[in-house]
This record gives C-alpha cells, sequence and structure tokens, in this order.
C-alpha cells in the first residue's frame, strides 16, 4: 500500500505525515494475487514488428518520391511539409497531455500514416478510379477522382492503421480521445506526404518558386493544416468509444461507422466549394472554420470527461487507503498538477512527480477497463505492476524530498 501522503492540490510543500491505509478497502480495489501477464513480451515484439515493417514502407515511399521529383523539388517541399506537419503535431500533443499514449503506437500511427498509406493510395487510386467511371458513366472525370475515389481510397488506407493499433495496443486504447490522438498521427503523416507531392507539382507547374507554391502553402499549410487530421479522427472517435466495453464485432462496426463519417466529411471538403462556386475562402469561414470549432469544444469536454474519469477512480483508491483525498485532487486536475511539478522541481523531482502522475492516471485508466469488464485477468496483472510502480515511485519522490530538506 501507499504509506505516505505526496502534497495535494491546494498545499504544495513538504510531505504530510505517513498516512494508513484504510480498515476496509472497497470491493476489488485491493489488487489480487494473479500471475504476471504473460502476453507483454510478445506484445513488444509485436510492436516492434510493426513500427519496423511500417519504416520500411516510409524508406520506400521517400526513394519513390526522391526518384520522382528530383532532389532539389523533393528537399524543397519536405522542408515546407515540415511546417504544417508541425502546428499538427502541437496540436496533437496538446490533446495528449493528460494521458499521454506510448511514444512508439504514436510513431507507428505516424509512419504508417506516411507511408503504409500513401503507398496504399498510389497502389489502389487508379484502379479505384476506373472501377468508379464505370459505375458512374456520367459523373465528369475529376468530380469522380476528386470527390469520390480519394476519399474512398485514402481514409480507408488510414483508417486501417488505426484500425491495426485498436487490436495491437488495446489496453492503450481507453477511449474516443486516444482514438483521436493515434487517428490523428495518422492523418498528419498522410498529410506530410501528401503536401510534398501538393508542393511539388506547384514547383513545376511554374518553373520554380513563385506565387503559385505559396498560394498552395497558405491553403494547405496554413489555412488547412487539420483537414486529414479531422477525417481520420472520425475513425478513431468511433473506435475510442467501441474499445471502452469488450467484444471485437463492436470494433468492426464501429470501424465501418467511423471510416464511413471520414469519407463524407472528405467528400464534403473537396466537393464543397463547389457548394459556393469556387470561392474557397468563403467555403473556408462560413463552413470549415465553425467545424473546426465544433472539433475544438468537442476534444475539450471529452478532455474534461477523462479528468472526471480520473478522479472518479482515484477516489475509489484513496477509499481504500492507497492515496489521500488531497493526493487525489492532485492527480486529477489540471492545477494539481502543476503545483505538484513546481513543488518537486524546487529540489530536482520532477521527473518522478511525472512518473507518478502518468502512473495514477494509468491506474485510473486500467480500473475503468476492470469496470467495463475489459480482459479482467490481464488488467488485474496491469494493476498489480502500476501500484508497484506507485510504490516505487513515491518511495524516490520522498528520498529526493527528505535529501532537499535535510
Amino acid at each position: 500500500m501507499l504509506m505516505m501522503s505526496l502534497p495535494g492540490a491546494g498545499s504544495p510543500g513538504p510531505p504530510a505525515q505517513p498516512g494508513l491505509p484504510a480498515e476496509n478497502p472497497a470491493d476489488g480495489i485491493a489488487p489480487l494475487q494473479v500471475p504476471p501477464a504473460t502476453g507483454s513480451r510478445s506484445a513488444g515484439v509485436l510492436n516492434t514488428l510493426l513500427i519496423t515493417a511500417a519504416a520500411v514502407v516510409v524508406v520506400l515511399v521517400g526513394f519513390f518520391l526522391f526518384a520522382a521529383l528530383g532532389s532539389e523539388a523533393f528537399i524543397l517541399c519536405g522542408v515546407l511539409a515540415l511546417i504544417p506537419l508541425g502546428i499538427c503535431l502541437l496540436g496533437l500533443f496538446w490533446i495528449d497531455r493528460w494521458e499521454p499514449e506510448p511514444r512508439a503506437a504514436l510513431l507507428f500511427a505516424f509512419l504508417w500514416g506516411a507511408g503504409v498509406s500513401v503507398a496504399i493510395t498510389l497502389a489502389l487510386g487508379t484502379m479505384v478510379n476506373e472501377v468508379l467511371m464505370t459505375l458512374l458513366p456520367l459523373t465528369p472525370a475529376d468530380v469522380v477522382a476528386t470527390v469520390v475515389q480519394a476519399p474512398l481510397v485514402e481514409e480507408a488506407a488510414k483508417g486501417l492503421g488505426v484500425l491495426i493499433l485498436v487490436f495491437a495496443r488495446r489496453s492503450h486504447f481507453d477511449g474516443p480521445l486516444d482514438g483521436i490522438v493515434y487517428a490523428g498521427m495518422v492523418g498528419a503523416g498522410f498529410a506530410f506526404t501528401e503536401n510534398i507531392l501538393y508542393f511539388s507539382a506547384a514547383l513545376f507547374e511554374t518553373g520554380g518558386v513563385g506565387l503559385q507554391l505559396g498560394f498552395v502553402f497558405v491553403l494547405r499549410g496554413l489555412f488547412s493544416p487539420f483537414a486529414h487530421v479531422l477525417f481520420t479522427a472520425a475513425v478513431g472517435v468511433a473506435l475510442g468509444l467501441a474499445a471502452k466495453k469488450p467484444g471485437n464485432l463492436r470494433i468492426l462496426v464501429a470501424f465501418a461507422a467511423g471510416l464511413a463519417a471520414a469519407v463524407v466529411g472528405h467528400m464534403f471538403w473537396n466537393g464543397g466549394m463547389a457548394l459556393v462556386y469556387d470561392d474557397f475562402f468563403l467555403f473556408y469561414f462560413l463552413l470549415q472554420v465553425p467545424l473546426f470549432v465544433l472539433a475544438l469544444a468537442g476534444v475539450a469536454y471529452l478532455r474534461r470527461a477523462e479528468q472526471r474519469l480520473t478522479r472518479e477512480r482515484l477516489g475509489e483508491y484513496a477509499a481504500a487507503g492507497w492515496f489521500t483525498a488531497g493526493e487525489v485532487d492532485m492527480l486529477a486536475t489540471g492545477t494539481g498538477r502543476r503545483q505538484a511539478l513546481q513543488w518537486a522541481g524546487a529540489f530536482g523531482a520532477r521527473p518522478a512527480m511525472r512518473s507518478f502522475i502518468r502512473e495514477a492516471t494509468n491506474l485510473a485508466l486500467t480500473r475503468q477497463q476492470l469496470v467495463a469488464g475489459r480482459e479482467p485477468r490481464s488488467n488485474l496483472a496491469r494493476e498489480r505492476r502500476i501500484l508497484d510502480e506507485l510504490v516505487r515511485t513515491r518511495g524516490r519522490l520522498l528520498q529526493q524530498a527528505g535529501a532537499a530538506h535535510r
């Protein structure tokens, strides 16, 4: 049990006096004696294989673009594409701050978007377009390619990467916010490679750097860097909602529903300018800006919901004596975390405090999975491991605090 208190949210300072565990722990909170999970090593091997395979595809796509565009265009357009990518990553890391996802999973998501989904799109795009032209003979070819084929193929290719993550990293797929982060990384990776292609097309159209390249960069890189992130996020939200409860069939149904929403959104984006007579800026400010604001509001709501969930589950551990009420405030509120990090930073223990916060958040989400009935045996083992980690991290924190106050 955690036997000593760290500073609460409202009282940063030295640790409080030792506390005692509750006399009657809440049912199910005291960890059961279960054997360690046997799948952790195989899961690590699977993660390594997935990342390696995705990285190989990224390299192959990079060589293909380098050969097709030439070294100067490839480097220039690649550098320009880093700017909207950086904007997307900053936004996604902000969303991911409360409960950061494993960096390996995020790396796979980005590599899938930047390489595998692009390769699938290049391989299948022409074939799917020919089929659609046969099915829609009266529709102009450019409309079929832009408004129908591109959304179908691109969103399916991107969404498949998010679906793989649900099954490969199920224990870290806790809800729609996680889905947004993973899907957003896939979308950001795809947009990065696609932007290289669009910027190079503008570069070659005018024979060099000029107004055309600048115009395309502003439209794609500054006005709409989150377009692909938002499309694919629909898949992430659907899968995140489905992953909160056990069962694979609901995952597949959610994937189909999320993919349909992503495709419709992409079609709306590509074909929407026709609604306002090809005036991009009117389309952007009247339709896309409100949708983006709505997406931000949705993310803010999901972040608050995750904070409430953290407080609720950690409160159950507090009732069993694992935490004090002050520690729950510290760990389950943004203000409490900032104050705790400030306190720990005074004696060089910020890394340990960050670990303590991260472990407590993972503990709360693991408890939520147990409540939902997801993989009880592996989650009970995971709960035991996290509690052991918390004990060690707390000991390190208190040791550093004691040394600083002597």
